[in-house]
């Protein structure tokens, strides 16, 4: 069974950093996608992350390329999301997930609410 926890999340201001991490459970990196999404009040769910395998880079969107980082650490099971340059339009409930990194489709974890302030 394939579960994802996420932590790490709290308040910050802007400009600030915080690391997310994701433990995951009952499967291995190498078989699914791994990233992280965000929803916000108002504002349409946005992927933030994703790594598709390790042959690839990681994908960002423009809002967040140069700001956030996605790692993995295979032999904790855990990856990462490291939050640099913290804007309050960053303020969101993050969720990691796993084989659709949008999270539509594939697995989610619960989600860590981030919150920025100006």
């Amino acid at each position: 069974e394939v579960q994802l926890q996420a932590s790490g999340g709290g308040m910050v201001q802007a400009g600030g950093s915080l690391r997310l991490s994701c433990a995951a459970s009952g499967f291995t990196f190498d078989e699914y996608a791994i990233g992280w999404f965000r929803e916000a009040p108002g504002k349409e769910r946005e992927g933030v992350a994703c790594i598709m395998s390790s042959e690839v880079r990681p994908y960002y969107p423009d809002s967040v390329k140069g700001r956030f980082t996605i790692t993995s650490d295979n032999a904790k099971n855990t990856f990462y999301l490291q939050m640099n340059s913290l804007k309050p339009d960053d303020t969101a409930v993050y969720y990691c997930a796993a084989d659709s990194c949008s999270g539509y489709g594939g697995y989610q974890g619960q989600g860590t609410q981030v919150t920025v302030s100006s």
